[in-house]
């Protein structure tokens, strides 16, 4: 189960008259959805390449149907305005090879008379076996079902990428945690929502949000990262919200592997690492990662249980060369998918759990320093007081949706 998955309904009754306030107000003033009207973003004077390959109509759903899916909570109806249609959209992106693949994703839309925003909202972690939480399944599972087709509702186009891995793509390993995939795959599925409302004449203002929590606030750091450096003739963002993702990769290796108490998120940890040493062509045997009779055992399932004690787990020359260094083509690819320290230009808030027990408050600790340093003036550190990886979530989906009605 994702984390959203599994707080959101707390997360409805705990915290809805602040939520109501803070964004419900919001979203229909600060973030320039009102009824006047906001020019439509010029034409491209060159067109990027094309990437919308096909779409299908899931469904559309009424102000009444997307507030039945809170009907057990007071209020949170109150927070629809707009019916939403929901479509499966597949597009062209390329794989870790740079080779062409088919993705796909889910792409919301309010039926609304005004130019609308778009949102890029990246996924948290999605196990092998729930394929069907990706969100072009637009499942009762999927992170976008609920929370963010309220958020849609209120007035946001929202492009939901599965990445590769999920979706159309299923077939393909999905490269957890690695930061160029991510954000490629989010990127394009941007332009193919963009080519899509331009096809089907949805008119879309000036203003791009980012959100995500999880791997998804890394996909949305490293997204950010990706449009501000690469594509900002095409893409101009307004405001980010990342949350609790692992932005420094080398120091959470370090971490991982100095530290004695019980790690939780190992079994994670070893999908990261199976990832880098297939994407950056590392081909180490698993006896190099691991001791005995784990290394036989994950060759045989990658994906099954572990010990929570990295010594346990991890063999003492892999250990004592991530903590030196000493590994050069390992130490490569953990900085190649370091997104912690860079400027950006546009609003940026970081939020992050301090008593994370998954991925720990320093990476966003670190983000927010080294970003600081670079003279980025519109960054914020957002502290969720003694919110681990799973509490905090909720208090993450209410504060991110209040940061970015302010734009």
């Amino acid at each position: 189960m994702s984390i959203f998955s599994a707080v959101l309904v707390p997360f409805f009754s705990s915290r809805l008259a602040r939520f109501a306030f803070l964004v419900w107000a919001g979203f229909s003033s600060a973030s320039g959805i009102s009824c006047t009207k906001e020019a439509a973003a010029p034409q491209e004077t060159t067109a990027p390449e094309t990437r919308l390959v096909g779409s299908t109509l899931i469904g559309e759903y009424s102000p009444a149907t997307l507030a039945g899916r809170v009907a057990s909570i007071p209020l949170a109806g109150a927070l629809v305005k707009y019916p939403v249609r929901a479509y499966r959209l597949t597009y062209s992106t390329r794989n870790t090879d740079g080779r062409n693949v088919t993705a796909s994703g889910a792409l919301l839309v309010p039926v609304a008379p005004q130019a609308l925003p778009l949102l890029s909202y990246q996924h948290g972690t999605i196990q092998p076996d729930e394929e069907n939480h990706a969100p072009s399944y637009y499942s009762s599972s999927s992170e976008i079902w609920s929370a963010v087709s309220v958020l849609a509702s209120t007035g946001y186009v929202v492009s939901a990428p599965d990445y590769i891995g999920y979706g159309a793509s299923k077939a393909l390993p999905h490269p957890y945690e690695q930061a160029a995939s991510l954000a490629s795959a989010s990127a394009d599925m941007l332009r193919a929502a963009r080519e899509f409302c331009q096809q089907e004449q949805f008119a879309l203002n000036k203003k791009l949000f980012l959100m995500g929590y999880s791997e998804g606030g890394f996909a949305t750091m490293s997204l950010h990262k990706l449009l501000e450096e690469q594509y900002a003739g095409e893409f101009s963002v307004t405001a980010s919200a990342p949350g609790a993702g692992a932005y420094h990769k080398t120091a959470f290796a370090r971490h991982i592997m100095n530290t004695t108490e019980p790690l939780p998120f190992l079994s994670s940890y070893v999908w990261v690492l199976d990832t880098y040493n297939r994407v950056y062509g590392l081909n180490r045997p698993w006896s190099y990662y691991l001791n005995a009779p784990w290394a036989a055992q994950l060759q045989a399932n990658p994906f099954g249980p572990v010990p929570q004690q990295a010594q346990e787990l991890f063999s003492p020359g892999f250990r004592q060369a991530v903590i030196s260094g000493s590994d050069a083509p390992l130490a490569a690819a953990f900085r190649d998918n370091d997104v912690y320290d860079w400027k950006p230009k546009a609003p940026l808030a970081l939020f992050h759990g301090t008593a994370d027990n998954y991925v720990p408050y320093f990476n966003s600790e670190d983000a927010y320093r080294a970003m600081r340093a670079r003279g980025a003036t519109q960054v914020e550190l957002h502290p969720i007081q003694g919110g681990n990886h799973f509490t905090s979530a909720p208090s993450y989906v209410l504060e991110s949706f209040a940061f970015i009605s302010q734009f």
